[in-house]
Protein backbone atom coordinates (compact mmCIF):
# COMPACT_ATOMS: atom_id res chain seq x y z
CA UNK A 1 0.00 0.00 0.00
CA UNK A 2 2.74 2.47 0.94
CA UNK A 3 4.72 1.60 -2.16
CA UNK A 4 1.75 2.31 -4.44
CA UNK A 5 1.15 5.73 -2.84
CA UNK A 6 4.63 7.09 -3.52
CA UNK A 7 3.92 8.26 -7.09
CA UNK A 8 0.84 10.10 -5.83
CA UNK A 9 2.88 11.78 -3.10
CA UNK A 10 5.48 12.88 -5.64
CA UNK A 11 2.74 14.18 -7.93
CA UNK A 12 1.13 16.18 -5.11
CA UNK A 13 4.53 17.55 -4.07
CA UNK A 14 5.23 18.59 -7.64
CA UNK A 15 1.92 20.43 -7.85
CA UNK A 16 2.61 22.17 -4.57
CA UNK A 17 5.88 23.46 -5.98
CA UNK A 18 4.26 25.07 -9.04
CA UNK A 19 3.17 28.30 -7.26
CA UNK A 20 6.64 28.67 -5.79
CA UNK A 21 8.22 28.17 -9.20
CA UNK A 22 5.90 30.75 -10.76
CA UNK A 23 6.68 33.18 -7.95
CA UNK A 24 10.43 32.76 -8.47
CA UNK A 25 10.02 33.22 -12.22
CA UNK A 26 8.05 36.42 -11.60
CA UNK A 27 10.76 37.74 -9.30
CA UNK A 28 13.42 36.92 -11.88
CA UNK A 29 11.47 38.79 -14.55
CA UNK A 30 11.07 41.74 -12.18
CA UNK A 31 14.80 41.88 -11.46
CA UNK A 32 15.76 42.09 -15.10
CA UNK A 33 12.79 44.08 -16.47
CA UNK A 34 11.72 46.38 -13.65
CA UNK A 35 12.42 49.44 -15.79
CA UNK A 36 9.20 48.54 -17.61
CA UNK A 37 7.28 48.89 -14.34
CA UNK A 38 8.96 52.10 -13.18
CA UNK A 39 9.37 54.19 -16.33
CA UNK A 40 6.71 55.07 -18.89
CA UNK A 41 8.39 57.20 -21.56
CA UNK A 42 6.40 58.53 -24.49
CA UNK A 43 7.74 59.54 -27.91
CA UNK A 44 7.82 63.18 -28.88
CA UNK A 45 4.58 64.38 -30.52
CA UNK A 46 4.46 65.19 -34.22
CA UNK A 47 4.06 68.90 -33.43
CA UNK A 48 5.62 70.91 -30.61
CA UNK A 49 3.12 72.16 -28.00
CA UNK A 50 2.46 75.94 -28.11
CA UNK A 51 4.32 76.57 -24.82
CA UNK A 52 7.54 75.34 -26.44
CA UNK A 53 7.29 77.83 -29.31
CA UNK A 54 7.65 80.92 -27.10
CA UNK A 55 10.69 83.08 -27.95
CA UNK A 56 12.14 82.75 -24.43
CA UNK A 57 12.06 78.92 -24.50
CA UNK A 58 14.95 77.14 -26.12
CA UNK A 59 15.71 73.50 -26.75
CA UNK A 60 19.16 72.17 -25.86
CA UNK A 61 21.05 68.94 -25.36
CA UNK A 62 22.94 67.40 -22.46
CA UNK A 63 25.70 64.99 -23.47
CA UNK A 64 25.97 61.95 -21.19
CA UNK A 65 27.82 58.64 -21.66
CA UNK A 66 26.09 56.74 -24.43
CA UNK A 67 23.21 59.17 -24.95
CA UNK A 68 22.01 62.72 -25.63
CA UNK A 69 19.34 64.11 -23.33
CA UNK A 70 16.83 66.66 -24.52
CA UNK A 71 16.15 69.63 -22.25
CA UNK A 72 14.04 72.77 -22.36
CA UNK A 73 15.13 76.08 -20.86
CA UNK A 74 12.81 78.99 -20.19
CA UNK A 75 15.35 81.81 -20.07
CA UNK A 76 14.25 85.36 -19.36
CA UNK A 77 16.06 88.67 -19.22
CA UNK A 78 17.20 89.50 -15.67
CA UNK A 79 15.72 86.37 -14.10
CA UNK A 80 15.93 86.21 -10.32
CA UNK A 81 17.06 82.59 -10.37
CA UNK A 82 16.37 79.10 -11.72
CA UNK A 83 14.05 76.19 -11.00
CA UNK A 84 15.80 72.92 -11.97
CA UNK A 85 12.83 70.58 -12.51
CA UNK A 86 12.95 66.74 -12.48
CA UNK A 87 9.66 65.33 -13.70
CA UNK A 88 7.69 62.14 -13.03
CA UNK A 89 7.92 58.68 -14.57
CA UNK A 90 5.49 59.13 -17.50
CA UNK A 91 5.18 61.31 -20.58
CA UNK A 92 7.96 63.67 -21.65
CA UNK A 93 8.77 67.38 -21.79
CA UNK A 94 5.87 68.02 -24.16
CA UNK A 95 3.43 67.22 -21.35
CA UNK A 96 5.55 68.34 -18.37
CA UNK A 97 6.81 71.74 -19.52
CA UNK A 98 3.72 73.64 -18.40
CA UNK A 99 2.84 76.60 -16.14
CA UNK A 100 5.53 78.64 -17.87
CA UNK A 101 3.56 81.86 -17.32
CA UNK A 102 3.69 81.18 -13.59
CA UNK A 103 7.49 81.14 -13.70
CA UNK A 104 7.57 84.27 -15.82
CA UNK A 105 5.46 86.10 -13.25
CA UNK A 106 7.67 84.80 -10.44
CA UNK A 107 10.75 85.98 -12.35
CA UNK A 108 12.39 82.54 -12.37
CA UNK A 109 13.82 80.61 -15.27
CA UNK A 110 12.81 76.97 -15.69
CA UNK A 111 15.08 74.11 -16.78
CA UNK A 112 13.60 70.67 -17.40
CA UNK A 113 15.28 67.47 -18.54
CA UNK A 114 13.91 64.37 -20.27
CA UNK A 115 15.44 61.14 -18.97
CA UNK A 116 16.93 58.56 -21.33
CA UNK A 117 14.34 57.19 -23.74
CA UNK A 118 11.82 59.96 -23.01
CA UNK A 119 10.70 62.24 -25.81
CA UNK A 120 13.71 63.15 -27.93
CA UNK A 121 16.30 61.81 -25.49
CA UNK A 122 18.25 58.81 -26.75
CA UNK A 123 19.40 55.73 -24.82
CA UNK A 124 17.69 53.69 -22.13
CA UNK A 125 17.66 53.90 -18.34
CA UNK A 126 19.72 51.01 -16.96
CA UNK A 127 20.43 51.81 -13.28
CA UNK A 128 19.86 54.35 -10.53
CA UNK A 129 23.53 55.30 -10.62
CA UNK A 130 23.26 56.07 -14.33
CA UNK A 131 20.07 58.08 -13.78
CA UNK A 132 21.64 60.14 -10.99
CA UNK A 133 24.77 60.63 -13.08
CA UNK A 134 22.66 62.11 -15.87
CA UNK A 135 20.94 64.48 -13.42
CA UNK A 136 24.30 65.65 -12.04
CA UNK A 137 25.62 66.28 -15.55
CA UNK A 138 22.59 68.42 -16.40
CA UNK A 139 22.94 70.35 -13.13
CA UNK A 140 26.61 71.01 -13.79
CA UNK A 141 25.78 72.26 -17.28
CA UNK A 142 23.09 74.77 -16.32
CA UNK A 143 23.58 75.84 -12.68
CA UNK A 144 26.89 77.76 -13.20
CA UNK A 145 24.95 80.17 -15.43
CA UNK A 146 23.13 81.35 -12.26
CA UNK A 147 26.10 82.03 -10.00
CA UNK A 148 25.10 84.48 -7.30
CA UNK A 149 21.39 83.83 -7.84
CA UNK A 150 19.15 81.24 -6.12
CA UNK A 151 18.77 77.86 -7.81
CA UNK A 152 15.93 75.57 -6.75
CA UNK A 153 16.05 71.76 -7.00
CA UNK A 154 12.50 70.67 -7.80
CA UNK A 155 11.26 67.07 -8.01
CA UNK A 156 7.82 65.76 -8.89
CA UNK A 157 6.75 62.18 -8.06
CA UNK A 158 9.56 59.93 -9.40
CA UNK A 159 11.77 63.01 -9.65
CA UNK A 160 11.53 63.72 -5.90
CA UNK A 161 13.98 60.94 -5.04
CA UNK A 162 16.43 62.26 -7.61
CA UNK A 163 15.98 65.89 -6.53
CA UNK A 164 16.51 65.00 -2.86
CA UNK A 165 19.76 63.14 -3.62
CA UNK A 166 20.97 66.01 -5.79
CA UNK A 167 20.08 68.61 -3.16
CA UNK A 168 21.98 66.67 -0.49
CA UNK A 169 25.07 66.99 -2.70
CA UNK A 170 24.85 70.51 -4.14
CA UNK A 171 23.02 72.53 -1.44
CA UNK A 172 20.49 74.51 -3.53
CA UNK A 173 18.76 77.61 -2.19
CA UNK A 174 15.52 75.59 -1.86
CA UNK A 175 14.42 72.00 -2.43
CA UNK A 176 10.83 71.42 -3.57
CA UNK A 177 9.43 67.87 -3.45
CA UNK A 178 5.91 67.47 -4.82
CA UNK A 179 4.22 64.12 -4.14
CA UNK A 180 7.39 62.54 -2.72
CA UNK A 181 7.91 58.98 -1.48
CA UNK A 182 10.00 57.81 1.47
CA UNK A 183 11.75 55.29 -0.75
CA UNK A 184 10.85 53.09 -3.66
CA UNK A 185 11.04 50.10 -1.32
CA UNK A 186 8.48 51.64 1.04
CA UNK A 187 6.19 52.47 -1.86
CA UNK A 188 6.54 49.00 -3.38
CA UNK A 189 5.75 47.42 -0.02
CA UNK A 190 2.40 49.23 -0.02
CA UNK A 191 1.43 48.24 -3.57
CA UNK A 192 3.30 44.93 -3.97
CA UNK A 193 3.85 43.46 -0.49
CA UNK A 194 4.96 40.10 -1.92
CA UNK A 195 8.01 41.65 -3.60
CA UNK A 196 11.20 41.56 -1.44
CA UNK A 197 12.79 44.99 -1.00
CA UNK A 198 16.21 43.54 -1.85
CA UNK A 199 14.95 42.88 -5.37
CA UNK A 200 14.59 46.58 -6.20
CA UNK A 201 17.44 47.98 -8.29
CA UNK A 202 16.09 51.52 -7.87
CA UNK A 203 15.85 52.05 -4.09
CA UNK A 204 15.66 55.87 -4.47
CA UNK A 205 16.07 56.57 -0.75
CA UNK A 206 14.48 59.98 -0.33
CA UNK A 207 14.30 59.28 3.40
CA UNK A 208 18.09 59.00 3.62
CA UNK A 209 18.75 62.06 1.45
CA UNK A 210 16.32 64.52 3.01
CA UNK A 211 18.13 64.54 6.35
CA UNK A 212 21.36 65.56 4.57
CA UNK A 213 19.86 68.57 2.80
CA UNK A 214 21.24 71.62 4.56
CA UNK A 215 18.88 74.24 3.14
CA UNK A 216 15.10 74.65 3.38
CA UNK A 217 12.80 71.95 2.00
CA UNK A 218 9.19 72.45 0.89
CA UNK A 219 6.96 69.39 0.57
CA UNK A 220 3.60 69.34 -1.21
CA UNK A 221 1.12 66.47 -1.17
CA UNK A 222 -2.42 65.97 -2.42
CA UNK A 223 -4.82 64.69 0.21
CA UNK A 224 -6.43 62.32 -2.31
CA UNK A 225 -3.18 60.90 -3.66
CA UNK A 226 -3.73 57.13 -3.75
CA UNK A 227 -0.53 56.33 -5.67
CA UNK A 228 1.82 57.91 -3.10
CA UNK A 229 -0.19 58.51 0.08
CA UNK A 230 0.38 61.76 2.06
CA UNK A 231 1.90 59.70 4.89
CA UNK A 232 5.12 59.63 2.86
CA UNK A 233 5.48 63.42 3.07
CA UNK A 234 4.58 63.37 6.75
CA UNK A 235 7.29 60.79 7.40
CA UNK A 236 9.88 62.83 5.48
CA UNK A 237 9.01 65.94 7.45
CA UNK A 238 9.39 64.04 10.71
CA UNK A 239 12.75 62.64 9.64
CA UNK A 240 14.23 66.02 8.73
CA UNK A 241 12.52 68.21 11.31
CA UNK A 242 9.51 70.49 10.96
CA UNK A 243 11.57 73.64 11.55
CA UNK A 244 13.49 73.18 8.31
CA UNK A 245 10.96 71.19 6.30
CA UNK A 246 7.57 72.75 5.58
CA UNK A 247 4.66 70.64 4.35
CA UNK A 248 1.70 71.91 2.34
CA UNK A 249 -1.30 69.57 2.18
CA UNK A 250 -3.74 70.16 -0.66
CA UNK A 251 -6.82 68.24 0.56
CA UNK A 252 -8.72 68.04 -2.75
CA UNK A 253 -5.72 67.20 -4.96
CA UNK A 254 -4.78 63.77 -6.22
CA UNK A 255 -1.44 62.65 -7.61
CA UNK A 256 -1.46 64.15 -11.10
CA UNK A 257 -3.36 67.40 -10.61
CA UNK A 258 -1.79 69.04 -7.56
CA UNK A 259 -0.09 71.71 -9.70
CA UNK A 260 -3.51 73.00 -10.80
CA UNK A 261 -4.69 74.08 -7.34
CA UNK A 262 -4.36 77.70 -6.18
CA UNK A 263 -2.97 76.56 -2.81
CA UNK A 264 0.00 74.99 -4.59
CA UNK A 265 0.55 77.94 -6.94
CA UNK A 266 0.27 80.50 -4.15
CA UNK A 267 2.53 78.41 -1.93
CA UNK A 268 5.23 78.00 -4.56
CA UNK A 269 5.07 81.70 -5.36
CA UNK A 270 5.61 82.49 -1.68
CA UNK A 271 8.49 80.01 -1.38
CA UNK A 272 10.26 81.54 -4.38
CA UNK A 273 9.66 85.05 -3.04
CA UNK A 274 11.36 84.07 0.23
CA UNK A 275 14.60 83.57 -1.68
Amino acid sequence: MMLRSRPVVRWVAALAGVPLLLYLLALTWLWFRQERLLFYPEPWPSEDPPALKAPDVRSLWVEVPGAKLHALHLRQTNARGLVFFLHGNGGNLASWFVNTDFYRRAGYDLFMLDYRGYGRSSGQIASEAQLMGDVRTAWQQVSPQYAGRPVVAYGRSLGTGLAAQLAAEVNPALTVLVSPYRSMAALADEHYPMVPAALLRYPLRTDEAVGRIRGPVWLVHGGRDSLIPPAHSEALQALAGAQRVRLLRVPEAGHNDVHQFPAYLDGLSSELARL
